[in-house]
This record gives C-alpha cells, sequence and structure tokens, in this order.
C-alpha cells in the first residue's frame, strides 16, 4: 500500500513539474513572438545597390533599435532595481526577526531554569515536611 501511494506521489509530482514545464515555455514562446513582432519591420531584406537606403534611413533605423533598446533594458533595469530593494528590505525585516525570536527563546529559557530551581526548592520543602511529620507520628 506504501509502494502504491509513493508510486501516486511520484506521478502526481511529475505532472505537476511537466504543467509547470510547458506554462514556462508557453510564456517563453509569447515573449519570443512579441519581440520578433515588435522588431520585425527592421529585418526588411537587403536592397540592391541602386535601392540601398539613404543615410538618413539607415540613422533612423539605429535610432528605433537604440530606442527599442533602452525602453526594454530601462524597464528590466528599473524592475530589478525595484526587486533588490524589496530583498534587501526583506533581508533586514528577517534579520531583525531573528534577533527578536533569539531573545524571546533566551527569555523563555531563563524562564524555564527558574521555573525547575522553583519546583525543586518546593519538592525539597515538601520532602522535609513530609520526614518532619513521618518523625512525629514515630515518636
Amino acid at each position: 500500500m506504501n509502494a502504491t501511494n509513493r508510486t501516486e506521489e511520484a506521478a502526481e509530482t511529475t505532472s505537476e513539474v511537466d504543467s509547470n514545464l510547458a506554462a514556462v515555455s508557453e510564456v517563453e514562446a509569447g515573449i519570443r513572438d512579441f519581440v520578433r513582432n515588435d522588431i520585425a519591420y527592421l529585418r526588411r531584406p537587403v536592397a540592391s545597390p541602386e535601392t540601398a537606403p539613404t543615410d538618413t534611413n539607415t540613422d533612423a533605423t539605429v535610432s528605433n533599435v537604440n530606442s527599442l533598446i533602452q525602453r526594454v533594458a530601462g524597464t528590466s533595469l528599473a524592475e530589478i532595481e525595484k526587486l533588490i530593494g524589496e530583498l534587501e528590505s526583506l533581508r533586514d525585516l528577517l534579520h531583525a526577526e531573528g534577533q527578536r525570536v533569539q531573545r524571546e527563546i533566551s527569555g523563555y529559557a531563563q524562564l524555564s531554569q527558574a521555573a525547575m530551581k522553583s519546583t525543586r526548592m518546593i519538592a525539597d520543602n515538601v520532602s522535609q515536611w513530609k520526614r518532619a511529620a513521618d518523625g512525629l507520628r514515630n515518636s
């Protein structure tokens, strides 16, 4: 029965991984198609020398490519910088929480030791009272 459960769990995990990989591949294909369509106008067949583009057309094409690269890179860099800032603040938060938890554990350890000492003292006193009571009964 355990082997059957493990086989079913492995099959479920494999199907989840396959579906995740399929989704990632689908997104990547969409991005590739978008980029191809976005710069398709730049991929014109090479013109013959008579119909070669003038310098202004070449400059305009270069300018369009540069603006596209700046637009894509600028957005990506801004998102990366934002993500780095969020990760740094999360790191600081986790560090502060780690220190707080460490203080709490230390406090609980001290409280536990104090409780153990108190319990020992009470147990010792009760045993002394019991011995004293037994001594009175026997006399």
